[in-house]
């Protein structure tokens, strides 16, 4: 039996969903992380190593979230509502996933490296998730509500940001570009970032109803 496997052994069951959730985040900020460099390289191939690394993590945040729903289905005793967990679960594996589906965009359509728009929008998602592992850390013992709830702010203003870089972008695509295939092409991709910001917020607001209903 591996450490890991151990160490699960003789956790108390519902702290599982702690462990599982923290895991999720952490992978999350380094998806986002590398979301940021693969969105400025200058170099084809280095964006293509990390839009890998990105489809690697996904696959990772997958596994995470399958045994969540395990531990679901196993589990009689859990830290708060089963719906809740299942909520916050599918909202976060959601962020991976159109993370990874932005930077498979990036290969497919051969989009040019440091888009401002494009830039900014990864930056906002990765600030988003970092506030995200804020609260998801807090939930372990809910005593400092105030900085969970501060998070969630944050994302939501986060998000909202991102609804105004996304709206300038496209207005500025559409004025400034003449090519239609392109023009199809780099919405496309700013509205698969924007929704990230999106999922990050229904991760979120997940996050407050289930402060409402347990702190």
């Amino acid at each position: 039996m591996s450490a890991n496997s151990w160490i699960h052994f003789f956790l108390p069951k519902d702290r599982v969903f702690y462990q599982l959730f923290e895991q999720v985040s952490d992978n999350l900020q380094k998806m986002g992380e590398t979301l940021k460099e693969a969105v400025i390289t200058s170099s084809s191939e280095r964006q293509r190593e990390l839009v890998k690394m990105i489809e690697d993590q996904e696959h990772t945040n997958d596994d995470l979230t399958h045994r969540v729903f395990l531990e679901l289905g196993q589990n009689f005793i859990t830290p708060f509502d089963r719906e809740d967990i299942h909520y916050l679960a599918s909202a976060l594996d959601d962020v991976a996933d159109y993370i990874h589906g932005s930077a498979k965009r990036l290969i497919m359509y051969r989009i040019q490296p440091t888009d401002e728009y494009i830039c900014k929008l990864a930056d906002i998602i990765y600030k988003a998730i970092l506030e995200l592992k804020k609260a998801i850390l807090e939930l372990r013992n809910m005593k400092n509500l105030r900085n969970i709830t501060n998070a969630c702010v944050i994302i939501n203003s986060l998000e909202n940001h991102a609804d105004d870089v996304y709206d300038t972008a496209v207005t500025n695509l559409f004025a400034l570009e003449q090519d239609p295939i392109k023009i199809i092409k780099m919405r496309e991709i700013y509205q698969t970032l924007e929704t990230a910001t999106d999922k990050c917020e229904d991760a979120a607001n997940v996050i407050e109803s289930i402060i409402v209903k347990y702190a």
